[in-house]
């Protein structure tokens, strides 16, 4: 009798947590990260108390939650890397990159911020630009990438990307998408070319301001 009541136990806990990870990806993916952890749980149908004892913050919840988008990021910089034409790979890299940040709002503002206490996902966003890096670098060698090009504008593309807003989810992919491909055709090498700007050092995004 006590060991069923411990297996119901666990299997209750694992329930509600994958409960509260479902309802708060829904949450963020439409929302964004200033959704209340309350909204969370109540769409989760747990109570607050349950919610808080999985996920002590919203930052530890949203970085569980965040994890396969994370390595998404990571696959899409592997696969543009393993492409033999790097060209091709950095245009795949920005088209799948802005495809899977428009399908989710809250994943945007994560991968921006960092989360500076999440070690993990800080780790694992720095090892996704280094990559990114590198694959920009055979772009330039190959001639197919402009020269001025430097790894600051690929993060101007994803913060200007998150001005992007449509009537429905398909709208708004669609608008990502001739996004990624106008960022493609500024970044493409050209004689024609004028120099750019010189470049901007960006501030760290603020960290998202959570509420509960």
């Amino acid at each position: 009798m006590t060991d069923r009541l411990t297996h119901n136990l666990r299997s209750d806990a694992l329930d509600n947590r994958e409960r509260i990870l479902d309802a708060a990806r829904a949450l963020f993916a439409t929302e964004g990260l200033h959704v209340p952890m309350r909204e969370i749980a109540r769409r989760a149908g747990v109570g607050p108390a349950t919610l808080y004892r999985r996920f002590p913050t919203k930052e530890a919840l949203a970085t569980e939650a965040f994890k396969d988008q994370m390595r998404a990021c990571e696959v899409i910089v592997e696969e543009g890397l393993a492409d033999p034409d790097p060209w091709r790979g950095f245009c795949l890299v920005i088209e799948r990159i802005c495809e899977l940040h428009a399908r989710d709002r809250g994943f945007t503002a994560a991968f921006m911020s960092t989360f500076p206490h999440a070690l993990d996902f800080a780790a694992s966003r720095a090892s996704t630009l280094n990559a990114a890096a590198e694959l920009a670098r055979r772009a330039k060698a190959a001639g197919r990438l402009r020269r001025d090009f430097v790894l600051d504008d690929l993060i101007l593309v994803i913060m200007a990307h998150t001005g992007i807003h449509a009537a429905t989810p398909a709208g708004r992919v669609a608008a990502s998408r001739r996004f990624a491909a106008l960022a493609i055709e500024a970044f493409r090498a050209s004689p024609d070319a004028s120099p750019l700007p010189p470049a901007g050092r960006l501030s760290p995004v603020p960290p998202i301001p959570f509420t509960t």
